[in-house]
C-alpha cells in the first residue's frame, strides 16, 4: 500500500477475510456487493463501541452468516473503491483493514442479497477481478496472497508443538460442508 499519509486521508473500513480448511486446501468466503455485480470480502464501517476486529467479525456475521475465530490484529491494509466516475458522487476510496477469520459455523446471513459462496484461492482472485479496475483488483489479489502466507505460517507453527491443532476431515454433518444460501 502507499504511504501512511495517504492512508490517514481516506475513510476507514474493516473486512473479515473468511476462510475454511478443506483437508489440506483453503477456501475463501466471498459475498456479492450490494449491487450484486461484484464479489468482495464482508466489510463495512468501524463502530466506536467495537474494536476494529469486532467490527469486522460483525460484518462477517451480517453479510455472510459466518461465525468463527477472528484475529485481533489486522494482517493487511488495502485500498478499496466504491462508485463509478460517471455517476453522481463519483468514485470514493477507502483504506480497509483486513482481519483473518477462520470460519467454524455458518448461518443464514442477515443481509439476504449477499449470496455467500466459498472459492479456492485462484477462483476467488478471478471473481474479485471481475468488474474492477486493475489497481483495485491487485489490492484484493494481495489480500488473498497475504492471507495464504499467514494461514501457512500458522499451520507450520501449530504443527511444531505436541498436541497441535489437527485438521479434521469434513463429513456430511459438518456445518461448513454445504452451507450456501440462494
Amino acid at each position: 500500500m502507499g504511504s501512511a499519509r495517504i492512508a490517514k486521508s481516506l475513510p476507514l473500513q474493516v473486512a473479515a477475510v473468511c476462510y475454511r480448511r478443506r483437508g489440506t486446501a483453503i477456501e475463501f468466503l466471498l459475498v456479492n456487493t450490494n449491487g450484486g455485480t461484484k464479489w468482495t470480502f464482508p466489510k463495512g464501517s468501524t463502530d466506536p463501541r467495537l474494536s476494529h476486529s469486532q467490527a469486522a467479525e460483525r460484518e462477517a456475521a451480517e453479510e455472510a452468516g459466518a461465525l468463527g475465530t477472528i484475529e485481533p490484529r489486522h494482517f493487511h491494509l488495502y485500498i478499496h473503491s466504491k462508485g463509478v466516475f460517471w455517476q453522481a458522487g463519483g468514485v470514493q476510496e477507502f483504506v480497509v483493514k483486513a482481519f483473518l477469520m477462520e470460519v467454524h459455523q455458518m448461518r443464514k446471513p442477515d443481509e439476504g442479497n449477499r449470496r455467500p459462496t466459498w472459492f479456492n484461492p485462484e477462483e476467488a482472485k478471478r471473481r474479485l477481478a471481475k468488474g474492477r479496475e486493475v489497481k483495485y483488483f491487485h489490492e484484493l489479489e494481495a489480500v488473498i496472497d497475504r492471507a495464504l502466507e499467514r494461514i501457512q505460517f500458522h499451520s507450520e507453527l501449530w504443527g511444531a508443538y505436541p498436541g497441535a491443532r489437527t485438521v479434521r476431515p469434513l463429513s456430511a454433518k459438518d456445518p461448513l460442508a454445504n452451507a450456501i444460501w440462494p
